[in-house]
This record gives C-alpha cells, structure tokens and sequence, in this order.
C-alpha cells in the first residue's frame, strides 16, 4: 500500500469527513465556550481557597486572644448578719489595787486579818511596836512644855516693860529687848509644836488600817518582823489589797471597731468558769489614743461584783453591742493582695478586674470578715496570681460557694 494511503487510514475520522452538515461551524462557536467555562472553574477554586485561609485567619486570631485571657475563677463573699456583737478577750483586774507599807520604824506586834479576808475601810489590820519614836515623842512635848513656860515668862516680861516705859522707870532699849525675846519665844513654841505633831503622826502610824473596802490579798509579815519605815519593794509590805465590789476588764479594740466603741455603752461579760452565764458590764472610758504596736484601743468596761463571784486576774471575754448599720462579709483568705498602697481583692465587673481597698475585721485563719469595701453580690477572684493588674480583661469561672474556695 503507498505511503500517504497508510497515513490516511490512521487519521481519525471527524464531523467532516464523516459527512455531517455544519461539523466546522459547532467547532467554532464551542472552543470559547469551553474556555470560558475553565476560566469560571478556576476563579470559583481561586475565591474558595482565598475565603478558606481568612476563615482560617479569623479563628486563629480568635483562639489566640482566648489563649491569651487569662481564666479566673470567682466566688460571691458570704454575706454576714448585722455586726451588732464584737467579743474580745480582756483582763479582770480590782477597782483598786495597792500594797500596805508601814510608814514608821519599829516590829510587828500583832495582825488582824489574813488573805481572803473581807474588810472595811478604817479597820484596823496590825500594830507595830516603836519605841524609839514614844521616847521621842515624849522628849518633844518636854520640850515644848519647856518653850511654852519660856513664852509665859517672855509674855509677862514684855508687858510689864511696856507699863513702865510709860511712867519712864525703863529705857526703850530693854522694852524692845522684852518685845524680842517674846517673839523669839514664840518662834520657839511653834517649833517644839511641829516637831510634836510630826512624832504623833509617826506614833499613829503604829496601828496600820485598811484604806478601802475590799479583800486582803496578801499577807508579807508577821509578828515580830522587824519594819522599816519607807521600804517600797513587795518583799517588804505588810499587806495588799484590792476592791473587788467593782472590777475593772481592760480590753484592746482593734482600730477599725474603735469609732464604734462608745462610752456609756453597755457589754456583756463571760468567763469560761461560769458556763452559760453573762455579767452586765458598762463601757466608762477608753484611752483616747491607738497603741502604735497593737493598733488596738485600750477600753475600760466596768463590772458590777458586789457579790464576789468574780475575781480580779481572771480571763474574760466582753461582748460589745455595736451600732446596727455595721456590716461585714466574710471571703477567703487566699482572695487577698497584699499590695504596698494596702490590702486589696480582685473584683470582676464588666470582665475586667477591679483591685478594690477593703479593711479586715477578724481573722479566722482560712477565712477572714471584710467590714468595709466590699458587697455580697461582688464576684471575688479566688487565688489572684500576683500579676494581676487592675482593669486587666479576663474570663470568669464561677465557684458555686465560698466553702469551694480552698
């Protein structure tokens, strides 16, 4: 077979060739179409891939800001009933308080009472023998009767001088004489008095009386004990005393009840000798001035004891009824900062954090009572990290409790 009869048998048949009417016009109008359809595939695979990346864009950015806010979780602080008690631990101590000291020389000759015993003012506790001091006594007023003879003579002298300076028997020089030695007289009298007076004082100071009602609570001496006057150690005094009838409970406030702490108020006592029982106690009067160790106020609540049942020394607890519109919550105590401008909590409002100033009224350990700068319904973030910042956006967890807060 010749060459361009092979070629032609394998050529592949067309519309033309087979004959078909209008094969080259359908060839013409199609190319375009085909075209065009390729063109409209490939900018459909164009938008859909460049709408997937900035979907894609769009969620990391949104992941990316969740990741960075930081996830607190908050609590609502537990909402305490009116704050109309206040109890504190204070000291009992007696109305008044002394040691008996002898005020004169000499030894014991006998005591009347012995601790415990109930006595009243101006009894007599002991005596006490001196007798150096009677002696002295004793040569004073011989001395004053001395100088008292010396002032009559000098009294008579002097008037007699006077009478006869009138009728000229005298000169005025022995009249002025006679008038002096009257008024050395006179000086001298009035010293042998003091000197007198100052040994009966001493000489009385031989009986010792009891200077108050109340209770002898020590007894330092006894018969034969030789005294000294002046001695002023505890080794050395006769006896001590205290008034019980009305007994003095010194209380340290803490500063932020000190404003609510006022006088004439009335407090409830305790003491743990006598179970489910209460004394009526008044508040009479405070220090005036805040302890720069404690930060406490010292007040003085008075207890009506005229029955004895209280002790002075004893351990008591005072309950103060405070004013009504004192309020307190309670959160825990690992929602607290410890800032340099002050103590502060974390409150979430508007998903930012407020680091609010509040002030701590007790202290129960793992809990502690807000008294100002806080609300019942405030969400309190719990365990704050210590870079937390104010107006810092975060995103809120909720505890249902703050019994959850551990």
């Amino acid at each position: 077979m010749p060459t361009d009869d092979l070629q032609d048998a394998e050529r592949p048949l067309t519309y033309s060739a087979l004959g078909v009417p209008g094969a080259g016009r359908r060839r013409r109008w199609m190319t375009p179409l085909l075209l065009a359809s390729g063109a409209a595939a490939l900018g459909l695979g164009i938008y859909a891939g460049i709408r997937d990346r900035a979907e894609a864009e769009t969620e990391l950015a949104r992941v990316t800001d969740a990741a960075a806010t930081p996830v607190v979780e908050v609590i609502h602080p537990t909402a305490g009933a009116p704050t109309d008690a206040l109890v504190l631990p204070g000291d009992t101590r007696a109305f008044s308080d002394t040691a008996i000291f002898a005020r004169t020389n000499g030894y014991l000759k006998r005591w009347y009472f012995d601790i415990g015993a109930r006595v009243k003012r101006g009894q007599l506790l002991a005596e006490i023998e001196t007798p150096e001091v009677d002696d002295q006594l004793r040569q004073a007023l011989a001395d004053l009767g001395t100088a008292q003879a010396n002032l009559r003579l000098a009294t008579i002298t002097a008037e007699r001088y006077e009478n006869l300076l009138k009728t000229r028997s005298v000169s005025v020089q022995d009249r002025d004489n006679a008038a002096g030695a009257l008024e050395t007289n006179k000086a001298i009298v009035q010293s042998r008095q003091a000197t007198v007076s100052q040994l009966t004082q001493m000489q009385s100071f031989e009986k010792v009386y009891a200077p108050f009602d109340g209770v002898v609570t020590a007894r330092s001496t006894d018969v034969g004990a030789l005294i000294n006057a002046g001695t002023a150690t505890a080794t050395r005094e006769l006896f001590h005393m205290a008034a019980t009838d009305t007994l003095r409970i010194y209380v340290a406030v803490p500063e932020t009840y000190s404003p609510l702490i006022r006088s004439g108020s009335t407090a409830k006592v305790t003491l743990d000798e006598f179970p489910g029982q209460t004394f009526d106690g008044t508040v009479v009067r405070n220090a005036n001035s805040i302890d720069l160790t404690s930060r406490t106020l010292l007040v003085e609540v008075d207890v009506d004891n005229a029955s004895g049942k209280l002790l002075p020394g004893a351990y008591a607890f005072v309950h103060f009824t405070l004013p009504g519109e004192a309020r307190s919550v309670t959160v825990p105590a690992n929602t607290l900062l410890f800032r340099k401008e002050g103590l502060r909590v974390g409150v979430v409002r508007d998903g930012k954090v407020e680091l609010t100033a509040v002030k701590i009224g007790h202290d129960y350990g793992d809990k502690v009572e807000v008294i100002a700068g806080l609300a019942p319904g405030d969400d309190i973030v719990v365990n704050p990290a210590d870079s937390l910042a104010n107006g810092a956006v975060v995103h809120v967890n909720e505890q249902k409790d703050v019994g959850s807060a551990k």
